[in-house]
């Protein structure tokens, strides 16, 4: 199965992890695949890869959420 995901700059790949690492607090700003925007507010707490894709999961409240690395259009560090 071919993945539509486009690569983001390895940069901006080692930010997400050294975010993971830290277990950072975030506001991430995403766009969904309905192409709706959201702002999300909680910790990083890995950077995976799944069917070709790059994924960065936050942990909020008790839940958690995973969001495809190109998908995201910003974060605000230590909110």
């Amino acid at each position: 199965m071919k993945s539509d995901y486009k690569p983001i700059d390895c940069g901006l790949h080692s930010r997400y992890e050294l975010l993971a690492m830290r277990r950072a607090r975030v506001v991430l700003h995403y766009r969904d695949e309905a192409e709706k925007d959201h702002r999300v507010r909680g910790r990083v707490v890995d950077v995976f890869t799944r069917r070709g894709a790059e994924y960065l999961r936050l942990k909020e409240g008790r839940g958690s959420l995973e969001v495809r690395l190109d998908h995201i259009i910003g974060f605000e560090e230590g909110c």
